[in-house]
């Protein structure tokens, strides 16, 4: 859901309640987005995460197996109109 900071600011109470029960919510700022607020428990669920990116990177398959060998075929010739 997305409010205005005005009704954000006099239903906030709503809205932490929205955030709790039905996931996050936009708050926008001059019809911009500018805010999200989001349940504890999914701020701890993003923090906690999994991997970091290098776990993640490290984890992928070995690609040795796969033939990555390129044609000697010449390059196709393309023509760009305009």
């Amino acid at each position: 859901m997305t409010s205005q900071l005005h009704d954000a600011k006099q239903r906030f109470s709503e809205l932490v309640r929205r955030a709790i029960e039905e996931g996050p919510q936009t708050v926008t700022r001059r019809g911009k987005h500018a805010v999200v607020v989001i349940s504890a428990r999914q701020l701890d669920r993003l923090i906690a995460g999994g991997d970091d990116f290098k776990d993640f990177l490290c984890s992928a398959p070995d690609l040795d197996a796969l033939d990555l060998r390129r044609e000697d075929a010449p390059a196709r010739l393309v023509e760009l109109d305009g």
